[in-house]
């Protein structure tokens, strides 16, 4: 009952900072973290080049319309969409809409299905599990030696994709319906990289495998790779809409979390589970203790806590109940130099923070503890 309160009252992903990378849907995304607590740190590690202006597009259009060839992939409807839409502003439109009536048209899903329908065509045929893989089978089992198939790209690799359509014969040709560029201000990103690295935020979110891949090239850019590769690995949790965005992480070695369904919202639920999970709640001085990534729950009441006083308490409760030298503590303090009265006063504010100053206990000329209950000391004594 404690914990369905709490969420109710602050949200699951209270005191969690999450990192978001997305260009194209960052605000719906960052609305459903911050509607469920969460405070989001914006970094688009990419942009995307407006359609009307993509040249190659167009190119691709043309030599479509000129070459009619035998199937035509649609893979997401906000591509296809967007598709129709700039040609009709090269005046292509109704030419374009006029071949793909003639080819076989496969659409990769319901909202891709939806989008074709409202261009006045009619897909052949759409797999029930959304899957490109499904369509890799059906045209594979047609048989595509000597067949040109077009394919709507959309950001995104398809892996193994285009290659077994070649090695049995195809001629296949992407349509870059949009497609990512570096960012025109790459300082969001820096400052996100320097958070992941820090311990600053507690999950990294990818809705593309660019973007995975464009903050690992950032990354090492920065020689900056191998920190990031540590944080993501233990202490920062990646979280990506589904296997295609994870590859680039899943190569450097790093595991992810994805939800079952791909898409925002199931990521945002993933989320609300496992970061909770991972936090770490404790009986101390008759209190219920949560300590989460930039606040602290004490008896359901979230407190928001500085990055020095964060730093303290996660020293003091990796061995809870037992005492933490000054020293050791001056040693957790980011950049506190050698005055251990850097401590003290970081102590101070952390205990104002904590709203309750006896959570932690001064064990004078030896150090400080989390007063843990008694009754818990037995059960966190080799923790």
């Amino acid at each position: 009952m404690y914990e369905e309160q709490q969420s109710e009252e602050h949200g699951p992903l209270a005191g969690f900072t999450v990192g978001v990378t997305a260009a194209r849907r960052a605000d719906e995304l960052g609305a459903l973290l911050q509607r469920r607590g969460a405070s989001v740190l914006r970094a688009p590690v990419l942009r995307i080049v407006p359609l009307a202006d993509d040249g190659e597009l167009l190119a691709a259009t043309k030599d479509l319309i000129d070459r009619v060839p035998d199937v035509v992939v649609a893979t997401t409807a906000i591509g296809f969409r967007g598709w129709i839409e700039a040609a009709d502003g090269w005046g292509l439109g109704e030419v374009l809409v006029d071949r793909l009536r003639g080819v076989e048209l496969l659409a990769r899903g319901p909202k891709v299905k939806g989008a074709v329908r409202a261009a006045g065509l009619t897909e052949d045929w759409s797999p029930s599990s959304e899957s490109m893989a499904e369509v890799l089978d059906r045209l594979l089992d047609e048989g595509v030696d000597g067949r040109r198939i077009v394919i709507q790209l959309h950001g995104e690799p398809l892996p193994g994709f285009v290659e077994a359509l070649k090695a049995a014969g195809a001629e296949v040709v992407g349509v870059p319906v949009y497609r990512w560029m570096p960012p025109e201000d790459i300082a969001p990103v820096d400052r996100l990289l320097d958070a992941a690295v820090s311990r600053g935020v507690d999950a990294v979110t990818f809705t593309s495998a660019p973007a995975a891949q464009s903050l690992l090239s950032r990354a090492e850019e920065r020689g900056l790779l191998p920190e990031l590769l540590a944080a993501l690995a233990h202490d920062v949790l990646p979280a990506c809409v589904g296997p295609v965005t994870a590859l680039p992480l899943q190569a450097r070695g790093v595991d992810t979390v994805q939800p079952a369904r791909f898409r925002l919202g199931p990521l945002v639920q993933i989320l609300c589970q496992e970061l909770p999970a991972r936090t770490r709640a404790l009986p101390i001085a008759g209190h219920h203790v949560e300590i989460r990534g930039h606040a602290v729950l004490v008896d359901g009441a979230l407190r928001p806590v500085p990055p020095a006083g964060m730093s303290l308490l996660r020293a003091l409760s990796r061995r809870p109940g037992w005492v933490v030298a000054r020293a050791d503590l001056l040693r957790a303090l980011p950049g506190a130099g050698r005055d251990e009265h850097a401590v003290e006063t970081a102590m101070a504010r952390l205990r104002t923070a904590l709203g309750a100053p006896k959570l932690i206990q001064t064990v004078v000329k030896r150090g400080y503890r989390l007063a843990l209950d008694p009754a818990s000391d037995a059960k966190y004594a080799d923790a």
